[in-house]
C-alpha cells in the first residue's frame, strides 16, 4: 500500500472514529431529542409477581400502594374478543386447566391457583386470595395515572387492534407502552398505532448493540421510545451454577457490565428488573441518557 493510500485511509478511520464519538457524546446535533413523557427507575413486572399471584388486581394495587413506577403486564384475547391479563395463553401452569384463552369466553376462565411458581426467580413462589384473571380495561380504570407497560404475548392482529382501542379509550398514549420480544409484532403495532411509544424487540437489541460497538449508533435514527431487557445476571440467577463453565459466567459478567454503562446507548434506556420478595422496591439499574 502506498503511502498516500495509508494517509487517505487512516484520514477517513480517523474522521469517522472522532465523528461517531461527537454525535454519540452529542447526539442532538444531528437527531432530535425524545420527549421523555414519564420516568420508571422500578418497574413491577407481571405486577409485582413474588409478592402476589401475578398478573391479578391485588398485585397491581400492591405494587402501586408501595410506590412502584410502572405497571408491566401481558395481554391475551379470549374468544368472545375480550382482551385479558396473563401471561400464558394456555393456563396449564396458572390454573391447572389445559385449555388456550383464546378458545374460552371470559365468563369460562378458570381461576389462578392459590399458588404459583415464580418462573423468573428460583425456589419462589407467590400466592393470594385474588384468583381472578382480570380485564385490561380494569386496570386502566383502576390506575389512571400509572404508567403500563404492555407485552403483547402472541401475533394477533384483533388483539393488538383492541388494545389500542382500549388505550385510546381511556385516553393513556402518553403513559402506555407496547409491545414483545418479536420484531413482527413491535412493526404491527407500531401501524396501528404510532402515538402509543414502542419497546425494542430481541432482534432491534441486538442491532442496536452491533450499531454501538461499530460505531454505527449515532448516524441511525431511532424510533423506538424504551430499551428493555433482563440483566444476564438474572438469567444467572435461574441456572444451576454448577452447570456453567467459567467462561459463560465471564461473559454474562461482561454482559451486565456492558448493558449499564453510562455512555452505552444514546436512546431512552429501561433495564427492567423482576421485582424481588424480599425487596420489594429494589430500583432496577437504569440510566436515560441524552436522546437520538
Amino acid at each position: 500500500m502506498s503511502s498516500t493510500a495509508a494517509f487517505y485511509l487512516l484520514s477517513t478511520l480517523g474522521g469517522y472514529l472522532v465523528t461517531s464519538f461527537l454525535l454519540l457524546k452529542y447526539p442532538t446535533l444531528l437527531h432530535q431529542r425524545k420527549k421523555q413523557r414519564f420516568l420508571s427507575k422500578h418497574i413491577s413486572h407481571r405486577g409485582g409477581a413474588g409478592e402476589n399471584l401475578e398478573n391479578t388486581m391485588a398485585a397491581f394495587q400492591h405494587a402501586v400502594t408501595i410506590g412502584t413506577d410502572m405497571l408491566e403486564l401481558d395481554c391475551h384475547i379470549t374468544k368472545d374478543e375480550q382482551v385479558v391479563v396473563s401471561h400464558d395463553e394456555n393456563l396449564k401452569r396458572s390454573t391447572g386447566v389445559n385449555v388456550n384463552i383464546s378458545d374460552l369466553k371470559y365468563c369460562e376462565l378458570p381461576p389462578y391457583l392459590g399458588k404459583l411458581d415464580v418462573s423468573f426467580q428460583k425456589a419462589c413462589q407467590c400466592e393470594g386470595k385474588d384468583n381472578r384473571i382480570p380485564l385490561l380495561k380494569e386496570v386502566f380504570e383502576a390506575f389512571p395515572n400509572t404508567p403500563i407497560n404492555i407485552d403483547i404475548k402472541v401475533n394477533n392482529n384483533l388483539l393488538i387492534k383492541k388494545v389500542s382501542e382500549l388505550v385510546k379509550q381511556y385516553r393513556r398514549e402518553h403513559i402506555t407502552v407496547w409491545g414483545n420480544a418479536s420484531y413482527e409484532i413491535v412493526e404491527k403495532c407500531y401501524k396501528e398505532n404510532s402515538e402509543i411509544p414502542i419497546l425494542f424487540s430481541l432482534q432491534r437489541v441486538l442491532l442496536i448493540l452491533g450499531l454501538f460497538f461499530t460505531g454505527l449508533l449515532p448516524f441511525v435514527p431511532i424510533r423506538e421510545q424504551f430499551f428493555e431487557i433482563p440483566m444476564p445476571s438474572i438469567i444467572l440467577k435461574l441456572k444451576e451454577p454448577h452447570t456453567m463453565s467459567r467462561s459463560q459466567k465471564f461473559l454474562i459478567w461482561l454482559s451486565d457490565i456492558w448493558e449499564v454503562r453510562n455512555s452505552d446507548f444514546q436512546t431512552s434506556l429501561v433495564v427492567h428488573l423482576p421485582m424481588q420478595k424480599t425487596q420489594a422496591l429494589r430500583p432496577g439499574r437504569f440510566h436515560r441518557p441524552q436522546s437520538n
